[in-house]
């Protein structure tokens, strides 16, 4: 917690040194980094931060926006992850199965197993085998053919056995999907996570 007070407050002296003005008399991209950078309370939760965030995210959605940048903290525009690392065990794909004629985004937005339910049928009825469940939970299970292609849990000629079943879940999303990497007094950059929710 410390060096996120020693980051911050070494951003605010980077931003306000050279006139030693007040937070307030900031240049809007300073504001909002400084803002960004707010870890305990977010900057939701710091009354000077509402006012220019706000106007950060309705600029947003306006045509031509251009993201405001901090030039003395030398930390450039943000970066975005929606998504949380997938579970270990999972990797990353996608939910597009290219039916959309790409109008939506092809964003990694699911996590895959392999699983072998007949390894361990009571770990594997445990964890998926309440459909009612998997339901709720957004996960599917495919029974992996011969082909590689899917199938219904009612195929057992293929070189599987009905074995191999292809488990694919959502990807968590992250509460903080906004970043910035803003370097400290040594030059090494640090990570703030933010969100834009009001």
């Amino acid at each position: 917690m410390k060096h996120l007070l020693y980051a911050a407050a070494g951003l605010a002296a980077l931003a306000f040194a050279p006139t030693g003005a007040k937070a307030e008399d900031a240049s809007w991209g300073c504001q909002v980094l400084l803002c960004a950078a707010s870890q305990n309370p977010s900057w939701q939760g710091v009354p000077y931060c509402v006012p220019p965030m706000k106007r950060l995210i309705a600029a947003m959605a306006k045509p031509g926006f251009d993201w405001p940048i901090c030039h003395e903290a030398k930390a450039g525009e943000p970066g975005r992850e929606e998504f949380e690392d997938c579970p270990a065990g999972t990797h990353p794909t996608s939910s597009n199965d290219g039916d959309d004629n790409g109008l939506r985004r092809n964003e990694q937005d699911q996590c895959v197993r392999i699983v072998d339910r007949c390894e361990n049928r009571g770990e594997y009825n445990r964890l998926y085998g309440d459909e009612d469940a998997n339901q709720r939970n957004r996960i599917t299970v495919n029974v992996l053919t011969s082909g590689s292609h899917n199938d219904n849990f009612l195929k057992r000629n293929n070189r599987y056995n009905g074995c191999k079943v292809q488990v694919t879940s959502p990807r968590p999303r992250r509460a903080n999907d906004w970043y910035f990497d803003i370097p400290n007094d040594k030059g090494v950059k640090e990570r703030f996570w933010f969100n834009l929710r009001t």
